[in-house]
């Protein structure tokens, strides 16, 4: 159960959260016509006769649409619904020509699923959670209005007008901030894994609208608002938190919540009000006469199914599971499809460059992945040219790290002057003098010198005051100048201490 609860003047307070996902089918063509779906195009240059709604364009459903939507569906384990139809929602778009919004209200194409937002302490969700799903349904986008591009008149581009999105509605399952952020991110991934949505909030393709409302803990449910088209998670969590406790201040202050649609201002992490949306409003649906029901053979359903690649949780379980990786590198790396895509391939190129299982080398290229690699593009800044950034690169590093002939300090070394450079790694650990001693002989030299040195800290050491091993290894590594294999350097001094 969420911990989260609103400290009012007269007690505690529930918030009970429920998302509406609107997310961009990923294809190259709109719903229902031929027109271009790409960003950042000039205004209405993409589009169609249909878009525009001209007399006697008749729409035709994308295949493409459908297909994503469906695997979209199956990634969440959701009903497929074999029969589904289209309606019209009409009520007046300013910025839609056609006059009403083609939809599925009464029959989606997907039904009901779920998904599961892993426990975090920090963030205050104390164990893995089920969010239910209660449908996803295609329908077509509207254009945009621009307002600040004429004194006294608004200007309207049309190209995002009949592309297909998915919106995908959850149940009010969700009880804190953190849980819909977490649900977001999680959902996100999803559809990015899949490839139904490239999930980039910030040029709209994938924005939510935040049902919420406020409750005495166990009571029924409070009247709800709306607050549309939120363009990114810590946006989604702002907005739940404000409007959480403006409901509880309104209702604390003897007022009533009302049913309404509001906005969302990141300038200020505030919401206003935006219009009225009461149970009552008529959209006026009925079922699309210029379109026939979809209706979905068995074959259509194989073949999206096998296209579905290995998704988080699974590829999750298996880097536990099969590579052996800790919970927090299995989590942090199935989090975005770039980052596993990273890890895998140069979690492959190091296990054939060293020949050994990758089970044997994961947790090295998870750390290096995760950790490491970053860290040194992060300090270069400027300098860090990514593109030398190669899986081969790198797994050359981690191949002389794994085989003791360079260190952590010296891999670090190396990665920079790859990333500045593009230089091959061996050669530079060769010609920069950035190798370890494995020279069992130049070892005992340098660890007797030390031991000569310090006879007297040899004593206390002998007599149990065992925490100055550390000191002679350090000694030791100071006299070779940091290039001693730290493993053999260890296994000299145990020798020669007894």
């Amino acid at each position: 159960m969420s911990n989260y609860r609103i400290q009012g003047a007269t007690g505690e307070w529930e918030v009970v959260i429920g998302l509406e996902v609107h997310a961009q089918v990923t294809s190259n063509a709109k719903l229902f016509s031929g027109a271009a779906t790409a960003f950042g195009a000039e205004p209405n240059s993409q589009v169609s006769l249909i878009d525009a709604a001209m007399p006697g364009m008749l729409p035709v459903p994308n295949v493409e649409c459908i297909r994503q939507a469906v695997r979209t569906g199956m990634a969440i384990e959701a009903q497929i619904n074999k029969w589904s139809r289209f309606d019209r929602k009409n009520y007046f778009y300013a910025d839609l020509p056609q006059g009403y919004q083609i939809s599925q209200l009464y029959h989606p194409l997907v039904g009901e699923g779920s998904l599961t937002i892993e426990a975090d302490e920090k963030a205050g969700i104390p164990e893995d959670k089920v969010i239910g799903i209660e449908r996803i349904h295609v329908e077509q986008d509207a254009g945009k209005l621009m307002h600040d591009q004429h004194p006294t008149m608004s200007y309207v581009d049309l190209n995002r007008v009949g592309v297909a999105l998915m919106e995908i509605v959850s149940r009010p399952d969700m009880r804190s901030p953190a849980e819909a952020g977490a649900y977001v991110r999680k959902l996100r991934s999803i559809l990015r894994y899949v490839g139904s949505c490239d999930g980039n909030m910030e040029e709209g393709s994938m924005r939510a609208d935040v049902n919420v409302s406020v409750r005495r803990p166990g009571e029924e449910f409070g009247t709800r608002t709306e607050t549309k088209n939120v363009n990114s998670v810590r946006f989604v969590m702002q907005a739940i938190e404000h409007e959480a406790m403006r409901q509880v201040d309104v209702l604390e202050g003897g007022g009533k919540i009302v049913q309404e649609t509001r906005l969302f201002d990141p300038g200020t992490g505030t919401t206003r009000s935006m219009r009225s949306k009461e149970d009552a409003h008529d959209y006026r649906y009925f079922p699309d006469p210029d379109l026939l029901p979809l209706e979905l053979d068995d074959a259509f359903l194989e073949a999206c199914r096998a296209s579905l690649p290995e998704l988080p949780d699974a590829k999750r379980a298996r880097y536990t599971g099969e590579l052996g990786l800790s919970d927090y590198n299995a989590r942090e790396l199935t989090a975005e499809v770039e980052t596993y895509a990273r890890f895998e391939t140069l979690l492959a190129a190091t296990a054939k460059g060293i020949g050994k299982p990758e089970k044997d080398v994961a947790t090295q290229v998870a750390n290096w992945s995760l950790s490491v690699a970053p860290g040194v593009i992060k300090a270069l800044g400027d300098e860090a040219n990514p593109a030398h950034a190669t899986a081969e690169a790198q797994a050359a590093i981690l191949d002389m790290q794994a085989k003791g002939e360079i260190s952590g300090g010296q891999a670090k070394e190396i990665f920079e002057i790859v990333l500045k450079t593009g230089r091959e790694p061996v050669e530079i650990a060769t010609t920069e003098g950035l190798k370890q001693t494995s020279d069992t002989g130049a070892i005992e030299a340098a660890v007797d010198a030390v031991l000569a040195a310090n006879a007297d800290k040899v004593e206390q050491y002998k007599g149990g005051k065992e925490a100055l091993f550390g000191f002679f290894v350090g000694q030791t590594m100071k006299a070779m100048q940091g290039k001693g294999n730290p493993q053999l350097v260890n296994q000299v001094l145990k020798a020669k201490l007894g």
